[in-house]
């Protein structure tokens, strides 16, 4: 299994409506705790995509490429690109770059994304989310997948026997689909034989088993190897050195953060009594000491069937850099060992 971090460049806010942090200094914590992840041993690190004044990641291919430069070993990835909101080209082109800069080590995870701000800010019709989604993941596959391409679609202007440039190191740069709860989105991705990363925000992750059997299902019968598939799982966690002292230093920004964006979504407001449930041994939340961490991460894998990746949301819950810093060493040493070496 691998291990690895997702982040959505959010601003550091410790305490309600207090003072957030500024741009720049947040840019380049980020990009120091990239480096960091790196020198820890964790696998890979994924940048979201979301088009408001809290995060810094509207533009993630950028800041991985700064990261890029500066580690050697951990694969950068979107987490996930807004594929619905943008032209496929762009996207190819900038992680053909990365994936240059990088040495071979970029990815996409490319998805719905679960906030709606990109289709009014890129002139888009919210009601063509499922037809923008299907078109444009089809173009992208077919750019990386082929040299000279001659397609047409709906949304875009059509391409005729055209190459898009620059290509990227790798053979054949892995491309993710990012999924919710959607079970059409997991038939999509098991038909066109793509690695699967599923989102769990909440709730009981074994749950998220039927559908990634109809993943299956969907890929054997397109005649897709199993083998060959991946089934990757993200969720928000922390790491502290027990469970008590991680929830202590969790829950307070976890809490002000998800009443915010609960009054957006009509959320019930956080309280301790829901928290805990999702910390539970079948809660989605992985949250404890790194022996507790990694007992969860087993479990998970073990109830789904198996994954191949796991990554961490952590930076939604007004945590210092050195909080994050100090998880992702515990995460790097001592979590993932006891993982790879089942405890």
């Amino acid at each position: 299994m691998e291990i690895g971090i997702d982040s959505f460049a959010k601003k550091t806010q410790t305490n309600e409506g207090g003072t957030v942090q500024d741009d720049a200094r947040a840019m380049s914590e980020l990009i120091e705790r990239i480096v960091h992840a790196d020198k820890v041993g964790l696998d890979v690190f994924g940048l979201g995509e979301h088009h408001r004044e809290e995060f810094l990641d509207s533009a993630a291919h950028n800041i991985l490429s700064a990261a890029a430069a500066k580690t050697e070993n951990i694969r950068l990835t979107s987490a996930v690109a807004v594929i619905s909101a943008m032209d496929p080209v762009r996207l190819f082109q900038n992680y053909a770059t990365l994936d240059l800069i990088s040495n071979g080590r970029a990815e996409i995870v490319a998805g719905r994304g679960s906030f709606t701000e990109a289709f009014p800010l890129f002139g888009l019709d919210f009601n063509d989310y499922d037809d923008l989604y299907a078109e444009k993941l089809d173009l992208l596959l077919r750019i990386r997948d082929e040299n000279k391409v001659t397609w047409s679609g709906k949304f875009r202007p059509p391409l005729e026997n055209q190459t898009v440039y620059p290509r990227p190191l790798q053979d054949k740069m892995p491309v993710w689909v990012g999924v919710g709860g959607t079970p059409a989105s997991f038939v999509r991705a098991g038909a066109l034989g793509l690695p699967l990363m599923v989102a769990v925000i909440g709730g009981e992750t074994h749950r998220f088993r039927p559908l990634i059997d109809l993943y299956y299902e969907a890929a054997e019968k397109a005649g897709h190897d199993k083998s060959s598939l991946k089934v990757g799982l993200h969720s928000l966690g922390f790491v502290a050195n027990s469970k008590e002292e991680a929830i202590e230093r969790y829950y307070p920004g976890y809490r002000i953060w998800f009443n915010q964006i609960g009054k957006e979504r009509g959320w019930p407001p956080v309280t301790m009594e829901r928290f805990e449930q999702q910390i539970g041994d079948l809660g989605a939340y992985v949250i404890g000491g790194p022996e507790e961490v990694a007992e969860k991460l087993l479990r998970h894998s073990e109830a789904l069937g198996g994954i191949s990746r796991f990554t961490f949301q952590i930076d939604n819950a007004g945590l210092t850099h050195e909080d994050l810093l100090e998880t992702y060493s515990l995460i790097g040493e001592k979590v993932k060992p006891l993982v790879l070496n089942n405890l």
